[in-house]
């Protein structure tokens, strides 16, 4: 008895070509996210170092809020990324004013 390749074995394998997709065109790769990623990790910084002057429960919810905008940071990295930079320079401006406020208003101090 004779043995036969099944239907679909070798022999289809060895005979089919593969087709080469065209590259498609890819986006041009700018700073926006990058630079964006660095103000928010001179804000992480400067949120954990604010532990020196403001109450632990500020210093918490300072750093609660960084989170949030971090992960916001994370979701705009694709869809738009000039925006993770603009949410850097925001970060820096809110720690500003929260402890300007708490400075002058609530009395932090080190």
């Amino acid at each position: 008895m004779e043995r036969r390749p099944a239907a679909g074995g070798l022999i289809p394998l060895l005979t089919r070509r593969r087709v080469a997709k065209p590259p498609q065109a890819q986006k041009e790769i700018t700073f926006w996210p990058f630079g964006g990623m660095i103000l928010m990790a001179a804000a992480f910084f400067l949120y954990g170092a604010s532990a020196l002057v403001a109450p632990w429960w500020a210093v918490a919810l300072l750093m609660f809020v960084w989170l949030l905008m971090f992960v916001k940071a994370c979701s705009w990295w694709t869809r738009a990324p000039r925006r993770i930079a603009v949410l850097g320079l925001v970060a820096i401006a809110l720690w500003f004013v929260t402890l300007l406020g708490g400075a002058s208003l609530l009395d932090w101090g080190a």
